[in-house]
């Protein structure tokens, strides 16, 4: 057993005999809570004393066969003295795509050892049991479901959610093989529910619950059976199971996987379905002893959640899947836990193990056993409260598998803490290790053993293979960054800062000293920040979440929505973004959204020399796989994404509005203001509006862009669609003026900018680059770009331009 923490002890299962002909007596026996006697004299029967309760059909027997004719798409509920089918004997359900439900109101159980089989749903409801008998076999073409719990026949009768409860002590088993064609196969009892049978749904859920009161749903993607008060019933599984997604769930009670060699547990998945199996027994105990399978439809690894208060794993078990998820109130991953880990890692299933404090335990999760494997695969360990190695432990891999420590998982600031007392052998490893601690907390590091000729993945933003970071979890620990500029940050939880609205919030960094550490959101919000410039000496100000980002400073993972508004009419050198005034770092993955203004409500009166962006406002460094969808409002340089860029832009995009108004305004660009650096596999989708003339010298360059105002770098393979309006000027497409280099595969959607240049100064591009909208929704148009399986652009069903391929998996 690997959870010494446990609040309760949890029952042992029952010795189950393997090859007896007559196993199913000997359930009965233990479990269903009737006589063998009534069992064994329902053999040789059909059911008997039918008669509609609600809906019509008709009932007919001739010799061992038993027919009910239920018209069309109909329901109908029927009331039975008994229901059990002999060995010989065959009871068909002709009810079209229809639902029938079978009350049993006797006093036996029901033992199907022949055939039962529909065309449409079938329930079977017997609070004295169920068994489907070694020789019984059931085949629906719509859901099945077996249940000692009751529901009323009006709940039924209108389809939809069903509440099914009662006190029966009896048990669901099945022995034999129950398939659902184009269903789903529900087993439900309070007391136990067995299978060392084989049950099949490969277009919908097989799932087996025991509780007292359960949710019956109607879901085509997810599990549809959820305990809602248990009843320390029990779940297990002995035999074969093979659905789309498949549960075993016991609430307070116990669930037992003990197949044996083999996968006798496996979910595949279907186009709506993902390959999913849920072992739930939250307040009680889960056994593992065989292998659980899960893949997607596509081939790809699907998921398999594990929730217990207690977790024990047999001499094989294992998960064969994409990701395998444990979650109890406290772990130590001893000898067999970490046996069971090894093999599903080694089997390329990435594991989150994560404790949860509940029931009044520590929380803590303790490594207290070697844990080696090779290949790809991920491990995370996320505590309620600390994580620990032991002393003689190591963990470590050999191929490029990540490694997470995580304190403090729920972001609580409960002072979680990190020690590795042990050794973190990450030599031979193309992978990362990362340790999250709370602020409050401590880490210690112990013997950590890197790959000396570690590199980072493209698009990864590591800068170190074993890193520590300190966890952000309040707007308190978010102003504390700016102690340590150094440091590395990481948001444990989504931040509020809707405090900010009466005080704003003062940039981390400035642009004499810079913020240089590392920040990963791991793709969590920051939202409602309302931000104040920041004066580092009488001509440069900046404006952002950081002031400045240095240029070993690295931005990641990250949502920000907020506001970044200068309300005077006279502005003096202002760099603003929402993300930050000024990057000669790394941003990677972080997307913008809200608002960034510049001047008050005379904004055409002043003298506006600001630098804006919706997501930074100067650029040195590299933006990778970013957005903006904030509105961008000011008078000088400013675009959609940056303001002015003189580093990388790639693989982003702006869609939110550019307005350019000041006293002296020449328009702004959808994705860029100037451009002096590169932008590659880029796009703005926002429009442009210039408000008013443009103030300036004689034959001075006016008017703004869908893509960007001046271009004087490179673009690549970039797109844009953006409005463009400005009264006075006429409509351009890509760059008003272009003294740089702009490659033929830069296009722009005629239809939607109204543009029909694309240059307005300096060297021109191709007038075909224009395409339609019917043109811009077709792959084939566009030059060099790839939109392969593993490409950098794709289209989606539907779309009017391409996409980022990275936009997909958001």
């Amino acid at each position: 057993m690997s959870h010494p923490e446990s609040p309760r002890p949890a029952r042992r299962p029952p010795q189950w005999r393997q090859s007896s002909g007559r196993i199913w007596l000997a359930l009965g026996v233990s479990l269903i809570g009737t006589s063998i006697t009534d069992a064994a004299l329902a053999a040789g029967v059909l059911p008997r004393g039918g008669t509609y309760a609600a809906g019509m059909g008709a009932i007919t027997r001739q010799g061992n066969a038993l027919t009910v004719m239920q018209p069309g798409s109909a329901r109908g509920a029927i009331d039975w003295d008994s229901f059990s089918i002999g060995p010989n004997n065959t009871v068909t359900f002709d009810n079209g795509s229809g639902a029938t439900l079978n009350r049993v109101t006797g006093g036996s159980p029901s033992a199907i050892l022949g055939r039962l089989s529909a065309t449409g749903s079938l329930y079977v409801i017997n609070p004295q049991g169920i068994v489907v008998g070694p020789s019984g076999i059931v085949t629906t073409g719509g859901r099945f479901v077996a249940a000692t719990l009751d529901v009323c026949n009006r709940a039924f009768m209108g389809g939809g959610t069903l509440t099914l409860s009662g006190g029966s002590n009896a048990s669901v088993i099945n022995l034999g093989k129950i398939s659902s064609s184009g269903g789903d196969v529900f087993l439900i009892a309070r007391n136990a529910v067995v299978n060392t049978g084989t049950v099949r749904a490969p277009n919908g859920t097989a799932e087996l619950a025991a509780g007292e009161q359960v949710l019956l749903q109607d879901s085509t993607g997810s599990r549809q059976v959820f305990v809602q008060t248990g009843s320390d019933g029990t779940v297990l599984n002995r035999g074969r199971i093979a659905a789309a997604q498949i549960s075993l769930q016991a609430a307070d009670g116990n669930v037992y996987a003990l197949a044996g060699g083999g996968a006798r547990i496996r979910a595949t998945g279907t186009v709506n379905r993902d390959g999913h199996v849920w072992l739930v027994a939250d307040g009680g105990r889960v056994e593992q002893r065989g292998i659980v399978t899960a893949s997607n439809a596509d081939g790809t690894g699907g998921t398999v959640d594990t929730d217990a208060a207690q977790l024990a794993f047999g001499a094989k078990a294992a998960v064969h899947a994409g990701e395998w998820n444990l979650s109890t109130p406290a772990f130590t991953v001893d000898g067999s836990a970490a046996r069971a880990l090894r093999r599903s890692l080694n089997s390329g299933t990435s594991v989150d193990v994560a404790t949860t404090g509940a029931m009044g335990a520590t929380g803590d999760l303790v490594v207290a056993s070697n844990l080696r494997w090779r290949g790809s695969a991920s491990l995370t360990l996320a505590a309620y409260h600390d994580v620990s190695v032991a002393s003689g432990a190591t963990i470590a891999n050999h191929g490029a598998g990540n490694l997470s420590l995580r304190a403090d998982a729920t972001g609580s600031d409960n002072g979680g803490s990190v020690a590795n007392h042990g050794v973190l052998d990450w030599s031979k490893s193309t992978g990362a290790v990362s340790a999250f601690y709370d602020m409050n907390g401590t880490y210690a590091a112990g013997t950590q053993l890197g790959n000396t000729a570690w590199v980072p993945l493209p698009f990864s933003g590591l800068v170190t293979q074993i890193t520590a970071y300190k966890l952000v979890n309040s707007l308190a620990d978010l102003a504390n960054v700016a102690n340590d500029l150094t440091g590395n940050y990481a948001l444990g939880t989504n931040i509020d800062a809707s405090a900010t609205s009466n005080t704003d919030f003062v940039p981390i960094g400035n642009v004499d000293s810079p913020f240089t550490g590392q920040f990963d959101g791991q793709g969590k919000t920051i939202s409602s920040l309302t931000l104040a410039p920041l004066v580092a000496s009488q001509y440069a100000r900046v404006m952002g979440l950081f002031g400045m980002i240095g240029a070993q400073g690295v931005a990641r993972n990250l949502d920000i929505s907020g506001t970044a508004s200068v309300p005077t009419n006279e502005m003096a050198g202002i760099d603003m973004g929402l993300l930050a005034g000024v990057n000669n770092g790394t941003v990677l993955r972080v997307n913008t959204s809200g608002t960034v203004v510049s001047g008050g409500p005379y904004a055409y009166l002043s003298l506006d020399s600001s630098v804006a962006g919706g997501l930074v406002g100067a650029n040195a460094g590299s933006i990778l796989r970013s957005s903006s969808s904030a509105a961008v409002t000011a008078g000088n340089v400013l675009g959609g994404l940056t303001g002015a860029n003189s580093g990388l832009i790639d693989q982003s995009f702006a869609t939110g509005p550019v307005v350019s108004r000041s006293y002296i305004n020449q328009g702004g660009g959808g994705l860029a203001g100037d451009n002096s650096g590169t932008i590659k596999q880029s796009y703005a989708t926002g429009s442009t509006l210039l408000q008013g003339y443009c103030r300036g010298a004689a034959d001075t360059p006016c008017g703004g862009a869908a893509l960007v105002v001046t271009n004087e770098g490179t673009i690549t393979q970039s797109f844009a669609t953006g409005l463009v309006t400005q009264p006075f000027y006429e409509p351009i497409g890509i760059a008003r003026t272009n003294t740089g280099t702009i490659a033929n595969d830069v296009y722009w959607d005629s239809d939607t900018t109204a543009a029909t240049i694309g240059v307005r100064y300096g060297t021109p591009i191709p007038a075909a680059n224009g395409l339609t909208t019917a043109q811009m929704s077709t792959p084939a148009s566009f030059v060099s770009y790839d939109f392969g399986p593993t490409g950098v652009w794709a289209m989606p069903a539907g779309a009017t331009h391409p996409v980022l391929r990275w936009q997909l998996a958001q």
